[in-house]
């Protein structure tokens, strides 16, 4: 086979290459001048049919099909959620994912999750009555929805407005096990022909990653039937279905993290749907997708590459127009490179010792943090601290004394819920926490409200990402941030990661091509 060219003749040159690998839409043709040479690439043209004798044009080596950001995912992904790229805004906690940022995803034919964490009922209340009024007739769209292990009612509230307002996507995140809300908001309203609303799963251990890819346990259903909760036709089809259809593998992300590299835990999860798909012989497909570390299009490509089904991207959106995060919080990220992240305690899993990972240029909250951790666990309560402690503590960390800081703690939680109060009276260790989780939890809404005078005690939520993203679009347009929405840095790196794909799809079959190919530079996207 031959192929002749048309308008265009073949590329051999690399930046030839180069500009048929950002053509991707395009079929190319490998074609050799010579044989034993490297292959180059044609663009356009027809094939012709070698036949005995000297032939025109050049031999074709073979031909790759036109690609498309939209296929890169699993076209399932697309097709059950309605969207046209099998991209996701992920849930940035404190409404930081704000009602905008959700509603411009959806216009553009994605997902976006928004960020409840945090945030008290009433706010989430608002946050989804606005969302259903902006987006009628939509369903790619959702809210998220965390574990509370130190606020189960508040958890089990949540979970009755989704399913009363009738939420059309909840994105489970930072469980280790499997609540009875959580297990609630996946089942009611199951029905043979589907789900009411569907439920991604957030994980990162491949133990927590089974209870999503099961079906729900027994026990927790049959606890649900008698509380009235769900009914036992759905507690029957529950037991035939997993728990989640989509679940996010979670690695170095901002936020609650294992800090795993996705190359290793990716397969491992994907392996692991494999094998409960055959184990509980599911007959519709179950989706993983790829969370964290993904700030240019290379990571984009990367998780593409291993299998992921979709992506989700969480640490760089705060840097878009639509993030509910103060113009100071976003200039600390927009200086921010790989290594410039930290470790630090949580403000909703403080006694459990659970670390979420954060911005450490530009801001002691980490260490400030750890410091109230460390005191936490030496002494029982505030009284036992050593005066030299407490004045440290008092002066560079909560700026306030004990007392003044549990009488704020104490009116937040009397309107949160009393019961923590009723318990920190009784209970000097739990008061103690409750106060050094105040400074966790006041320190993230600083962030969000730009408060000046704390600016060294903001909480950043933050990965490594954010040092790829500053690095591919320093110089672009989205360094600028007029031009830096959610949905230009949706396309920029689902489109990047399209030509990504391509440079790697030719390399494969020994054209040589470029460094420069594998690094495409971001544009203003429609």
């Amino acid at each position: 086979m031959r192929w002749l060219p048309g308008e265009r003749a073949a590329d051999f040159s690399p930046a030839g290459i180069a500009e048929c690998v950002h053509r991707f839409r395009e079929p190319a043709h490998l074609v050799r001048d010579r044989a034993g040479h490297e292959p180059g690439v044609a663009l356009g043209g027809r094939l012709h049919t070698a036949s005995a004798g000297p032939e025109p044009g050049l031999e074709l080596v073979g031909s790759l099909p036109p690609l498309y950001p939209e296929w890169l995912g699993d076209r399932s992904f697309n097709q059950t959620h309605g969207v046209r790229f099998p991209y996701v805004a992920g849930e940035m906690a404190g409404g930081i994912a704000t009602v905008a940022s959700v509603v411009a995803m959806a216009r553009a034919q994605m997902l976006g999750f928004f960020g409840a964490a945090g945030l008290a009922l009433p706010a989430t209340e608002r946050a989804v009555a606005e969302l259903r009024d902006s987006l009628p007739g939509r369903d790619n769209w959702g809210v998220n929805l965390i574990h509370s292990p130190s606020e189960p009612g508040h958890e089990e509230r949540l979970v009755d407005l989704l399913i009363r307002a009738a939420v059309p996507k909840v994105s489970a995140s930072a469980y280790m096990e499997l609540t009875p809300a959580v297990v609630r908001c996946a089942v009611a309203g199951l029905r043979p022909e589907g789900r009411a609303r569907q439920l991604f799963a957030k994980v990162s251990r491949p133990e927590v990653a089974a209870r999503f890819l099961s079906p729900a346990p027994p026990e927790i259903l049959r606890r649900l039937v008698e509380r009235g909760q769900i009914t036992p036709d759905e507690a029957g089809l529950a037991a035939r279905v997993p728990l989640a259809e989509d679940v996010t593998v979670e690695a170095d992300s901002g936020g609650h993290t294992d800090n795993r590299p996705l190359a290793v835990v990716l397969p491992v999860i994907r392996a692991l749907r494999d094998e409960l798909t055959r184990k509980y012989g599911y007959t519709r497909p179950i989706r993983v997708g790829a969370a964290g570390g993904l700030g240019d299009p290379a990571g984009v490509a990367a998780a593409f590459a291993a299998g992921a089904d979709y992506v989700v991207t969480g640490t760089i959106n705060q840097l878009s127009r639509e993030a509910g995060l103060s113009a100071a919080a976003k200039e600390m990220l927009a200086q921010a490179d790989l290594a410039d992240v930290a470790m630090a305690p949580a403000a909703d899993m403080f006694e459990y010792g659970v670390k979420v990972q954060v911005l450490r240029r530009g801001t002691m909250f980490a260490a400030r943090a750890g410091q109230l951790y460390d005191v936490y666990l030496a002494h029982r309560s505030l009284a036992e601290i050593p005066d030299a402690t407490r004045e440290r503590i008092e002066k560079e960390i909560l700026r306030g004394t004990f007392e003044d800081c549990w009488q704020q703690t104490r009116q937040f939680w009397r309107e949160r819920d009393p019961r923590e109060v009723e318990r920190a009276e009784l209970d000097p260790y739990h008061q103690m926490a409750l106060v050094f989780r105040s400074y966790l939890g006041l320190s993230s809404r600083w962030a969000i409200t730009g408060e000046a005078t704390r600016q060294t005690d903001f909480q950043i939520w933050c990965g490594p990402a954010i040092g790829a993203f500053n690095r591919w679009t320093a110089g672009s347009p989205l360094a600028q941030p007029a031009h830096r929405t959610v949905v230009q840095i949706a396309l920029n790196l689902l489109e990047g990661a399209a030509v990504v794909t391509r440079a790697h799809q030719l390399r494969s079959y020994g054209v040589p091509v470029p460094a420069e190919a594998f690094a495409p530079r971001p544009r203003l996207l429609s």
